[in-house]
């Protein structure tokens, strides 16, 4: 069997890039950016008034200068004033250019303005340049601002606009089939016999692949039968760039998932691996170079894998820069004594330090996904070890 490690490398070493598409802003949010973007300008691109106030000469005030003559306001987005001489001062709100003939900023809580008359405090603390963004500060023009592999969230999405890029080349959204097999999985529209239970693990699924990868998913429900397996996963397989299938892969007689993937000329990279939930997991690739995942049909066991290995893998292949994994504190020890990595669905709550802790969640069996609610996600225990003290560093995955 092959470790945790081991498999994570396996996949992300077979996973082929995805292409990239041009699309409009708008539609970009979640995407991983695939060009690199340079800044239109300095930025800022003026030196911007940070404080509503009035604007002076600092040497006016190095001299002594507490009273000064008002000649004008300037609000954001206007051209600036010119012309201010000595012993004279506007009124300038945030967000200003300042004009090239002032250089400090006094806040309008520390003056007294009378008509054109401004009293400034004459206790205060002040120096040169205050509440001025320089420009340029931030980056200079031509100046990278992101690069290749950064994922578009709010910030960026505002870099991204600041800079001018209507349209921005991204990695396409992965289309992913997505197939549970079992003969006791019933439809949500179908009437359910006793010996039946509703499929659910595809609508889990699609679920992470769209939170995490933007994917554009095909959910599919396959009985035990290996000749309808064989010919609905190869049409599947020919219209994805990525299959996953929830179920069959263990070592029962109607586990006919790897059998089936055989005569698809699948070539299997790995089976099973040293986990807890989840070993017996496939992975392999199809003669189209296409990458397989075999999940087991546990509920508790399809979510894991899917977590720890199937979305990062995706991640990897739209381009997205390697995250180092999040790591949390044990609340309280944990004892495993199987020699295998566990993992073990956490809540996480802050301590009474503030620092936020894993509380373990553990489920009856693989088959209670409804003690999964209300989950932060999981924490990986390594093997070789049966006993966790309160307050180990561990790995943390989140759903």
């Amino acid at each position: 069997m092959t470790d945790v490690a081991e498999a994570e490398s396996l996949i992300l070493e077979h996973m082929q890039s995805l292409s990239s598409v041009v699309r409009p802003l708008s539609e970009t949010i979640g995407c991983v950016l695939q060009e690199e973007v340079l800044a239109e300008r300095d930025l800022p691109p003026f030196n911007r008034v940070t404080m509503d106030g009035i604007a002076i000469k600092f040497n006016d005030w190095e001299q002594g200068l507490r009273r000064y003559h008002l000649v004008g306001s300037q609000g954001a987005g206007v051209q600036p004033l010119t012309d201010i001489k000595n012993s004279e001062c506007i009124k300038i709100m945030t967000g200003a250019m300042l004009p090239d003939t002032v250089d400090t900023v006094i806040p309008i809580e520390q003056v007294t303005i009378n008509q054109k008359n401004v009293l400034v405090e004459s206790k205060i603390s002040i120096s040169k340049g205050q509440f001025i963004h320089s420009r340029g500060s931030d980056r200079k023009i031509g100046s990278n601002l992101l690069s290749p592999g950064n994922l578009i969230g709010p910030p960026e999405m505002a870099i991204l606009a600041s800079a001018g890029y209507s349209k921005i080349k991204v990695s396409e959204s992965p289309l992913v089939a997505c197939i549970s097999t079992g003969d006791e999985l019933v439809n949500l529209e179908e009437k359910i016999l006793p010996h039946q239970i509703r499929s659910s693990n595809e609508y889990a699924i699609e679920a992470s692949l769209e939170r995490h990868c933007r994917a554009k998913v095909t959910r599919e429900n396959l009985k035990d039968d290996p000749k309808v397996m064989l010919k609905k996963i190869s049409d599947l397989h020919d219209k994805s760039d990525v299959v996953i299938l929830s179920g069959g892969v263990s070592m029962g007689d109607y586990d006919f998932v790897p059998e089936v993937l055989n005569k698809l000329g699948a070539r299997p990279i790995f089976h099973r691996i040293e986990q807890r939930p989840g070993r017996p997991m496939w992975f392999g690739i199809s003669k189209d170079h296409k990458p397989i995942f075999g999940l087991p049909g546990n509920p508790v066991s399809t979510l894991v894998c899917l977590t720890r290995y199937v979305i990062p893998g995706l991640q990897h292949a739209m381009g997205l820069h390697h995250k180092q994994p999040e790591t949390t504190y044990l609340a309280e020890e944990v004892v495993f004594k199987a020699n295998l990595a566990f993992f073990l669905p956490v809540k996480l709550k802050a301590g009474r330090n503030g620092i936020s802790l894993a509380h373990p969640c553990p489920t009856n069996t693989s088959g209670d996904f409804v003690s999964l609610a209300q989950t932060t996600g999981f924490i990986e225990l390594p093997r070789k070890q049966n006993r966790f003290s309160e307050g180990t560093v561990t790995k943390l995955f989140r759903w």
